[in-house]
């Protein structure tokens, strides 16, 4: 008997419209056609969403798992389950944090191995690109990973080694013939450091020392180089987390040259604003850090006006302690904000006030992360003959956040007694629930993605 998911809102490439999807016969979990309800089987098994809308999973481009090695941190166990309950269905993982650091072919399949019958979602792997592992790099990419990260900039673990200019040139020519993504973390050191010794003396409890700290011209300085090198070798170039507005006018310029330059920002970037950073918040502190409210407005331009391809959460956790609450000092807490869980009601709360629709929703979190990440074909939208992986999402419900929202590995949260809107109601993989009402039902289904 087929079975077939009813929404007054599917959404889709095509656009947004009351419809369902028909799965093939049996278990394979596959949309046989997304069609008029009128036009099922006489004979199907119906499950009707009634008013909710139905996205494709989402999926995120930007995620600290952490394991091997810092589990404590976050695993993929605690990771998939934050995901499910937010919506996302596939995770693709940064190659810094766990131990040992995703450099290698090794590496990487020490990660598979602590992956497996952990994941409730599906997961990729970036590689890393870092000095002196420039013989690996063909080697990853054969191996399946989805592309390479690399830092400009001391990364905040001593493991995962930033690339300098004359690193990162003998590196592009294998990261070229790959054809997979550059992911770059845009700041310089250069500006930073000018701006930290100025600032020899000043108090960092103080939200405002610290934004100094790493100003505008670190990411500038940053993007203008990565801009020259992806013209003169034709890498592709994704530029991480982008918290400055300044940069949108010279990337959009590129890319009207045809550089094959790609840009997101951050859920927190959406949201927070400095001016509403207290001193001593330390949940707040990531890097680059969390810019002035009109530099907030111009990064959602940025998404309305398309030079900003997508959102992805930096879900970047650590054990509280390592947030220095307590001391409140933002030059000894740990960078990085997790949102696994509860990104989707952040980013559509600003959305939905500003105008933006579900349609922009889908393209910023799933089909364009899913492309960056070679995905395309496995995850990103709702069409016939791909599967049936999405979100039940109910757009008009609110809700305040609360620990027991969170589901990652430690429920902390700069979000905290906000109130959101939009709730995930359900989330489906193939065909069949992960999360549902609060709970999560299934297994350990979620399976590695890559083509190769």
């Amino acid at each position: 008997m087929a079975q077939a998911f009813i929404a007054d809102r599917v959404v889709t490439p095509q656009g947004t419209r009351r419809a369902a999807l028909l799965l093939e016969d049996g278990s394979s979990g596959a949309i046989r056609a997304v069609c008029e309800v009128g036009e099922l089987p006489t004979d199907a098994e119906i499950i009707d969403f009634g008013p909710y809308a139905l996205l494709p999973g989402l999926v995120d481009s930007h995620v600290h798992i952490n394991q091997p090695g810092r589990t404590e941190w976050e695993g993929f166990a605690t990771a998939t389950r934050a995901a499910a309950a937010g919506g996302y269905t596939s995770l693709v993982d940064m190659p810094l944090n766990c131990l040992p650091e995703t450099t290698t072919v090794a590496a990487l399949e020490a990660k598979r191995d602590s992956a497996a019958g952990l994941c409730l979602v599906d997961w990729a792997a970036w590689g890393g690109a870092v000095a002196g592992n420039q013989a690996d790099l063909l080697h990853l990419a054969q191996a399946g990973v989805a592309g390479f990260k690399c830092f400009l900039i001391y990364p905040g673990c001593d493991g995962f080694s930033m690339i300098d200019r004359e690193q990162l040139e003998s590196a592009l020519p294998a990261i070229a013939e790959s054809g997979l993504p550059l992911l770059v973390h845009a700041e310089l050191a250069g500006p930073i450091d000018a701006a930290t010794a100025s600032l020899r003396n000043a108090d960092w409890r103080k939200y405002a020392t610290y934004l100094a700290s790493r100003p505008d011209e670190a990411e500038l300085e940053a993007i203008r180089l990565m801009i020259r090198l992806c013209r003169q070798v034709g890498f592709r170039l994704h530029i991480v987390h982008l918290a400055t507005a300044q940069a949108l006018q010279e990337l959009q310029a590129a890319r009207a040259e045809g550089l094959p330059i790609s840009v997101e920002t951050c859920p927190h970037y959406l949201h927070f604003a400095a001016e509403q950073i207290a001193d001593g918040a330390t949940l707040l502190k990531c890097a680059p850090p969390i810019r002035g409210r009109a530099n907030r407005e111009a990064l959602w331009q940025g998404l309305r006006d398309g030079i900003l391809d997508l959102v992805a959460t930096d879900h970047s956790p650590c054990p509280p302690r390592m947030k220095r609450i307590e001391e409140g000092r933002f030059d000894q807490a740990w960078g990085g904000i997790a949102s696994l869980s509860i990104a989707l009601p952040v980013v559509w709360t600003g959305a939905s006030m500003r105008g933006f629709t579900l349609q922009d929703i889908a393209r910023w979190m799933s089909s364009a992360p899913a492309a960056l990440a070679g995905l395309n074909e496995l995850a990103g939208a709702l069409e016939a003959g791909r599967e049936a992986t999405f979100v039940v999402f109910n757009p008009e419900a609110e809700f305040v956040v609360t620990p027991d929202r969170l589901h990652y590995r430690h429920a902390i949260s700069p979000y905290m007694g906000e109130t959101l809107r939009g709730v995930v109601e359900a989330t489906y993989l193939r065909g069949e629930p992960v999360y549902q009402a609060g709970e999560f039902i299934s297994g350990a289904r979620g399976r590695e993605l890559r083509l190769r």
